[in-house]
């Protein structure tokens, strides 16, 4: 009876001080912060990254998503992820940029041509040299994902700057962006999204811009006739995690858990694709105007004032905003 209680004794201590390893090792209870709701692309996409990395690392790294933004807002979460209070976040570039400087790229009116093109510059040289400014600031991209282009919408169509001239255009709250409306003639008015929709059916204001399912969602096909896929600016989103706690995982779970990211993303931007074309299709059915715009190189010369006196300020960003522009 005593051998066979030592011997309880001793694999009991054998197995704590095994779990004890494999914590040590990596095997933990991971949080992520999300701040969309059911039905979101990202929100589905969260949920199949933490389904991915339980099976990839089979078991040893679980991921519980917090959709809704309930750990927080979007800069409380930034914030969480940075001192590895919150390990994984889905975060869009924007609010970035005011932490990691690099991060500003994807805020410069009409630097990328399409959201393809976007890609295919933040998987090249640019995305490393970003990824590796967010990852030393304690928020390492895993994988880029899709949060559609803005276009402006107004009462007639806006194919090249000159149409802007004169127009009073709600715009986000960013230099850049009222930059942007300045050099095309135009009267940037930067006002809260809750009263855009008032602003539009009044004439407070002309136009304002945005991607084509918020342009939907929030019922602002309802007081404009025309939207002009100007694509203006397309800024991604990222699947990040803390670096500190990334770094310290084996290089088997790191390779898992960026292979699970990676996956996530391909699966956000189909869900995102399918939504983006239904909401066009949806306001297009309610008599809204769609028109393309082929050649968007005059509204990327009517930018050059704005980027003068951006890299005039900021010229470390020179080399960023070059690779961009070189990109095929």
């Amino acid at each position: 009876m005593h051998s066979r209680i030592i011997e309880i004794v001793r694999t009991t201590t054998v197995g704590i001080v095994a779990a004890a390893l494999a914590t040590a090792a990596g095997a933990a209870d991971w949080r992520a912060w999300n701040i969309h709701h059911d039905g979101h692309p990202n929100t589905a996409a969260m949920d199949r990254f933490a389904d991915l990395v339980d099976e990839a690392t089979e078991g040893e790294i679980k991921v519980e998503v917090f959709h809704g933004g309930v750990l927080g807002s979007q800069p409380d979460a930034l914030e969480q992820v940075r001192i590895g209070a919150i390990e994984f976040g889905n975060f869009n570039l924007g609010p970035i940029g005011p932490i990691v400087k690099e991060a500003n790229l994807v805020s410069l009116p009409f630097i990328f041509k399409s959201v393809p093109h976007m890609f295919r510059v933040l998987e090249g040289e640019a995305g490393d040299i970003i990824a590796k400014a967010m990852a030393e600031a304690g928020i390492l991209p895993l994988a880029w994902i899709d949060a559609g282009a803005r276009s402006f919408y107004s009462q007639k169509p806006i194919n090249t700057p000159a149409d802007v001239e004169g127009l009073k255009i709600r715009v986000m709250n960013n230099d850049l962006y009222t930059a942007m409306i300045s050099a095309m003639g135009g009267n940037p008015s930067p006002m809260a999204f809750s009263e855009v929709q008032q602003a539009l059916k009044t004439g407070v204001v002309d136009g304002a811009e945005n991607n084509f399912p918020s342009f939907k969602n929030v019922g602002h096909y309802e007081v404009t006739t025309h939207y002009s896929l100007s694509e203006h600016l397309i800024i991604p989103e990222c699947i990040c995690v803390n670096t500190g706690k990334f770094e310290a995982l084996s290089p088997k779970l790191q390779t898992a858990i960026k292979g699970a990211a990676e996956q996530a993303a391909l699966y956000q931007r189909e869900l995102w694709a399918v939504q983006s074309d239904q909401a066009r299709k949806d306001v297009e059915a309610a008599g809204i105007m769609v028109n393309e715009i082929t050649d968007k190189t005059p509204f990327q010369n009517a930018m050059n004032s704005v980027y003068d006196e951006y890299l005039a300020a900021n010229p470390d960003m020179r080399r960023l905003v070059e690779i961009a522009r070189t990109t095929d």
